[in-house]
């Protein structure tokens, strides 16, 4: 049966169609099968903003949207395990705050609490995930603009000088009440979730070529925020065996990652389709417009083998990621697509 505030809460911001979709796709976590009336809880509002993100990912992802659709044709359904964004700590995007404030704000009073943090020196980023029970995490990576030359700085700021904060007034008191409280009446939470969810998109303008190279150049993941924002960079399907599904998607054709990565653990194996090809627009020195064709989002595979914990005796899935895989499946975003303009206007 499912969670009629979680479906009153979708129905009204996607409509019947794609709440409808969304349902028979994903997985239904155990802790929603029971509800309170009139009562939205942090649970609840959480699931069903990651749900809305999810059906965002499909939308920027074909390979994706592909997957599911076959998954669900086939009898199956999607295990949302989580989501990963990427974020830029540096202080000229005001009103926005800076880095993983302006997500973790939202995150917070949704329930979902720092479960690890994960450097990432190579890339010149800090990653943090967040986790909530049986709700899919949230993987939230920090670039360091500090971390890199003064030019690629100056165009951190040029680039995010534009940004805008989403949240109203309303907003932030309502999040402050579904922190304090656990809850919200179901009319608020309807009135919330269409404002938490575009704050997971790009937040400034279009940045100009000459900032984008700039930034391209040192950092692809700063690039990749640069016209992205916010945005999902991916979203993980969680399988029973993700060797098998990578052999089976190569021989479909699709564009996989060559080889699936493997924690040091030994417990933890990813993989993913490149990134989907998008365009965006960019303005010249000239004044003119120029397109060009570069890394969008992407969807990820994830396999995690149980361990046991001997302090309560029991199989226990651990939900910590790992540093080196994660560096290896960023690269998805970071292939030959960001070729020069194919047009100008």
């Amino acid at each position: 049966m499912r969670n009629a505030n979680l479906e009153h809460l979708l129905l009204k911001l996607l409509g019947s169609e794609k709440a409808e979709a969304l349902f028979s796709t994903l997985n239904t976590p155990p802790l929603l099968n029971d509800r309170e009336e009139g009562a939205v809880t942090r649970a609840e509002l959480a699931r069903a903003m990651n749900m809305a993100l999810f059906d965002d990912l499909l939308n920027r992802s074909p390979n994706g949207c592909a997957y599911t659709r076959e998954t669900v044709a086939n009898g199956g359904s999607v295990y949302f395990e989580h989501g990963a964004l990427r974020t830029v700590r540096w202080p000229h995007n005001c009103p926005l705050p800076p880095g993983e404030a302006a997500i973790t704000r939202i995150l917070r009073p949704l329930g979902f609490r720092l479960n690890s943090r994960y450097p990432l020196g190579k890339l010149g980023m800090t990653g943090r995930a967040y986790a909530q029970d049986e709700i899919a995490q949230f993987f939230v990576r920090e670039v360091n603009p500090e971390r890199f030359s003064r030019e690629i700085q100056q165009a951190v700021t040029n680039a995010l000088e534009s940004s805008r904060d989403l949240l109203t007034p309303l907003a932030i008191q309502r999040l402050s009440e579904l922190e304090q409280d656990g809850s919200l009446p179901i009319e608020a939470a309807q009135d919330l979730l269409p404002v938490i969810v575009p704050a997971f998109a790009r937040q400034h303008d279009m940045p100009s070529e000459t900032d984008y190279e700039v930034l391209l150049a040192e950092s692809v993941e700063m690039g990749w925020i640069a016209t992205e924002g916010n945005a999902f960079n991916y979203a993980t399907d969680c399988v029973e065996d993700v060797f098998q599904l990578s052999d089976d998607e190569k021989a479909k054709g699709r564009p996989m990652k060559p080889e699936v990565a493997r924690s040091r653990s030994g417990r933890l194996f990813q993989t993913a389709y490149r990134a989907d090809v998008v365009e965006r627009r960019f303005s010249t020195s000239n004044g003119a417009t120029v397109r060009r064709q570069m890394p969008g989002s992407f969807y990820e595979f994830i396999t995690r083998r149980c361990e046991f914990d001997r302090a309560t005796r029991k199989w226990v899935t651990n939900l910590r990621f790992d540093a080196g895989n994660a560096e290896g499946i960023f690269k998805m975003t970071a292939n030959a697509a960001n070729d020069p303009a194919t047009a100008s206007m």
